[in-house]
Formats: C-alpha cells, structure tokens, sequence
C-alpha cells in the first residue's frame, strides 16, 4: 500500500483496516440485515431535495396537483429503498475455490450466487474492494449464477482474498445497498517467471554414472541431438521440431549418463552481486521459468532448494510440485 499524507485518506484507511477486523473469515456468506448496509446516492440526494422544494412550494401556494406530485414521488422512492434493501438480502454467496497463478498475473476468482427467494434479482455487482472492476449479474428466482471477478498477486506464496464486496442500486438508482465479505480461502501465487532467463545449466553426471560422461560445450542440457535416418518416431522431440525447420531426437544414450538439476543454491551464487532478498527472488523466478522450459521440451529435470530435493521427472504432476516447491520457498 502506497503511504501518504492526506490525513483524511490515513484515517480512512484505519478505518476500514479496524472494520476488516471485525468480521469473520469465511468462503460462503448469507446476507441479512446484520450485514447489509444502505446510504441514498448523489441521486437519491438530489431527489430528496427536489421532493422538500416541492413541498414547500405546495404548502405556500396550496396547490393540489404539489401535493399529489410530491407523495406519488416520495412513495415511489420509499417503495424503492424495500426493493432496492431486499435485493441483497437473504441472498447467498459462496467462493470457488482458487487455482494457484504466477505472480504479477490476475488470479481468477468464481463467486457463486444463488437465491432461494421466488422473485429475480436484479443488478448485483461484485468486486474486490477498493480495486472499482465490478462483474455485474442478474439471479433468477431460486436459481444461482456465477460471477468472475479478479485481482492481481504480486507477492508469491499463500496469500489471502482480498476482501470482497457486493452491492446494487436496482430499481431507481437513488440508494446504495452493499456488503462487505472476507473469505477465509488462501491462493497459492507462484513466483514471476524471468522474462528471458539464460539457457538450462549443463546437466550432472548420474550417481555412480561414468565419470568420462559429456557434457555441453554450449552450456545448455537439452537432451537432443540432430535427426539420424532410421530414428524412431518416439525419439523425435515434436516440440522443439516445431520452432525450428529441423528435426531432433531425444539422445538416449546421454539421458542415461546426464541429469538436469535446478539448484537453487547456485543460481543464488551466481547472483551474488545483488542484495540478499533479490537475488533470492530473481533466482527463484530463474528456476519458475527454467522448469516451464524444460517441461515445454519434455525433459527430466530435478530441483534443489534449502533442505529439500525433488528428483528428477517430468509431466504436469512434477511440474505442480516443482512450482509449489518454489512458491514456499
């Protein structure tokens, strides 16, 4: 959060800060009168302004028609306050839960309505607090409907949802009806990864591999080499043929002599000239991106972070793991 200096903004915030506070974390909310709030709009305002000249105006010149104007109107929008207040009340929200995302992205949210009422609701709007992109839905009488709404992680790691809030102004416009929401729900935010991180470290002799093992002179394990007649269509790596016009197969004879460890620990080295947390940070994002890299080529990789190691493999599970692994670090 930005400081600043206006002290009316400051007290607002701690404001809100201590109301947050107060309300209980939970991923389905009822809505009832305990925690529906309502306030006219600048409409509304002006509205009831017009409606008292009115009367003024009727009262001094003892016209009838003022008189008829002015309680048809205050009727009207006395009706509107119920409907507009019943309109989130006894409504029902529940939160899906969230899939994990990279940092810096907008993490997708579904929110689920349903109303057990036998009337439509209309115009509802819900939007994380403070970020004004509201997702608007209408909920048919005793059905649900799902909203989509979202928010941008920058901190990787479990995070909380921000609090959320719902509010409408059906039918006239002239009052606010809202409500505040803090789902007890934790996403968990991958690291950012590097935008053009260097190649994949050279791959590691196997444990008790031969020791004359090769390794690349270019710096990258890939695994691959160029297409050789007779190659079994298995071995033709399909992914790396297709941004490129040559085909390459996978070496089976070097997998078998070389692993691809992502070490966190070297990565860091070879950070070292910058400040401790960032270099931690941009080697961790180093690793994000190398592990999407090898798993977009197919490759077995392993990691290697503080006290911990995932062997190596490879596929959506491994990769799961791996990002996860990086998340917490």
């Amino acid at each position: 959060m930005t400081p600043t200096r206006n002290p009316i903004t400051r007290l607002r915030r701690r404001f809100q800060a201590w109301f947050e506070s107060r309300m209980p974390r939970q991923d389905s909310a009822v809505l009832t009168q305990r925690n529906v709030y309502i306030l006219p709009t600048r409409p509304g305002l002006m509205l009831g302004l017009t409606l008292l000249v009115l009367l003024i105006a009727s009262i001094n010149y003892q016209l009838n028609l003022g008189y008829l104007l002015t309680f048809m109107l205050t009727g009207a929008a006395i009706i509107g306050i119920h409907v507009c207040h019943g309109t989130l009340t006894g409504l029902t929200m529940h939160l899906i839960a969230p899939d994990a995302c990279f940092a810096g992205t907008s993490v997708p949210l579904g929110i689920q309505l349903n109303n057990p009422s036998k009337r439509t609701r209309y115009g509802i709007g819900l939007a994380a607090l403070g970020s004004g992109h509201w997702s608007w839905a209408d909920v048919g009488p005793q059905g649900s409907s799902k909203v989509h709404i979202s928010f941008v992680a920058n901190t990787r790691g479990l995070q909380p949802i921000p609090t959320l809030t719902a509010e409408t102004r059906f039918p006239l416009g002239t009052f606010r009806v809202w409500t505040v929401w803090r789902p007890a729900a934790q996403v968990l935010i991958y690291p950012a990864p590097e935008p053009h991180p260097p190649p994949l470290p050279p791959g590691e002799p196997r444990t008790g591999g031969a020791p004359t093992a090769q390794r690349h002179t270019t710096g990258e394990f890939d695994g691959v080499r160029a297409y050789r007649r007779g190659d079994p269509l298995k071995l033709i790596v399909w992914k790396k043929a297709a941004k490129s016009d040559d085909l390459v197969s996978r070496d089976a004879q070097q997998a078998q002599r070389l692993e691809l460890w992502l070490d966190l620990a070297s990565v860091e080295q070879s950070l070292r000239s910058r400040a401790a947390g960032a270099a931690r940070e941009q080697a961790l994002s180093r690793l994000c991106a190398w592990v999407l890299q090898a798993e977009s080529r197919g490759l077995r990789y392993g990691m290697r972070l503080a006290g911990r190691e995932l062997q190596p493999d490879s596929g959506p599970a491994h990769q799961k793991n791996c990002l996860q692994a990086l998340a917490l670090a």
